[in-house]
């Protein structure tokens, strides 16, 4: 079974190298000082000092092997692969709420980079589902827990 394609913007990009970066070089020196210091404190079997700092060690080494396998695997979306006629990954698209009338700015993004709440969302999330490959003025409905919620692409830029 083959590794699953990670889609990156080139910022995307970036934020992942800069990640790995910090982690190898600076949290692994603190969390190896971390065990040292607890190793000190003599008993290590009843040394929470020294667990925390080993489950830590074990949290930073696994995502640093899943950050290494999504660069592997990535695929990066150069900004000149943007469209601006069609939604696709890259692009940045305002919505309106077809209800309630409110305009959204949405970056779609592969879910490697995803962050709802900075107004990023995934390509395989049900609004970036539902508007990728749409045109301006197309209008799609998004099925939420609440019901359906109707937006209309009023704008594609890069």
């Amino acid at each position: 079974m083959g590794d699953k394609e990670v889609i990156l913007t080139q910022d995307g990009l970036k934020k992942l190298e800069e990640e790995l970066e910090n982690l190898k070089s600076v949290k692994r020196r603190e969390v190896a000082e971390r065990i040292k210091v607890a190793i000190g404190y003599g008993d290590i079997s009843e040394n929470s000092e020294y667990e925390d700092a080993k489950n830590e060690q074990a949290f930073i080494e696994g995502r640093i092997i899943t950050l290494e396998k999504m660069l592997r695997n990535a695929r990066i979306i150069n900004n000149d692969e943007i469209d601006t006629e069609t939604v696709s990954i890259g692009s940045t698209v305002t919505v309106e709420d077809m209800e309630f009338g409110d305009k959204m700015d949405y970056a779609i993004v592969g879910t490697a980079e995803s962050d709802p709440l900075n107004n990023k969302i995934s390509n395989e999330s049900p609004v970036g589902k539902a508007i990728l490959g749409k045109k301006v003025g197309a209008i799609v409905e998004v099925s939420v827990p609440a019901g359906v919620i109707q937006y209309k692409i009023l704008e594609i830029k890069k």
